[in-house]
């Protein structure tokens, strides 16, 4: 019994890394204001001659697409007076494989949620005084964890975010096609993965420290409560 209890302890501490950094990939494919930062701070209207307000409708039809049922993203802008198809058949394709994987992190993130609250739940709410305490204990190991793993993740990407990038694609891509010379580099130039990157880790660091930090205070209330009894 006690052989079980700690595998699901266990199970519990790594599931929250996994929730924090599948939540904070989720929250950097929908972010209109992440796509915008980029699209202002690399010059992406004059590098592709698109207005501002086209480039935030892109933003805003990627962010659909990604959540829609839709096989391959359409977007159509305006450019010198001429409506254009944005991306290419082969940047079609690729932006179809980048869905699957946005989908997968979607059922990642669905099945760690589901785990973490039910197994928080089931201790907070158990009988047994001692489970708060775990619960509460548990928390920080988890978002400890998690901060470990955002400063590994940061240092490598610091050093060299580039091969890691291309080490990426060319494992998780079975074609070529994120290499397409078309809008899409223009839209999203090498710069913007790396912020994006940046972004997510610290949105990631927030909820981690947030968490941790409200799990640090309500584990000194429990042993102050226990000490009084």
């Amino acid at each position: 019994m006690n052989s079980i209890k700690t595998i699901c302890n266990g199970i519990f501490v790594l599931c929250l890394p996994v929730l924090l950094l599948a939540s904070s990939l989720a929250w950097g494919f929908n972010s209109r204001w992440l796509y915008n930062y980029s699209f202002e701070k690399y010059n992406v209207s004059q590098q592709t001659g698109f207005s501002q307000a086209d480039l935030d409708k892109a933003a805003r039809g990627l962010i659909d697409y990604f959540n829609s049922g839709d096989e391959y993203v359409h977007i159509t802008l305006i450019r010198a007076g001429t409506q254009v198809e944005l991306f290419t058949r082969e940047e079609q394709i690729h932006f179809k494989d980048v869905k699957l994987l946005v989908l997968l992190d979607y059922k990642v993130l669905l099945a760690a949620f589901i785990l973490v609250v039910s197994y928080a739940l089931f201790l907070f709410f158990s009988k047994r005084g001692r489970n708060k305490r775990e619960l509460f204990k548990y928390l920080v190991w988890g978002c400890s964890l998690s901060i470990a793993l955002i400063f590994i993740i940061g240092i490598a990407s610091f050093f060299d975010f580039d091969r890691l990038f291309l080490q990426f694609h060319e494992l998780v891509f079975s074609n070529q096609y994120w290499s397409s010379q078309g809008y899409m580099l223009l839209l999203f130039p090498g710069g913007f993965w790396y912020d994006a990157a940046i972004f997510c880790l610290a949105f990631m660091a927030i909820l981690a420290i947030s968490i941790g930090t409200i799990s640090i205070l309500c584990l000194r209330l429990v042993l102050k409560k226990e000490r009084k009894e």
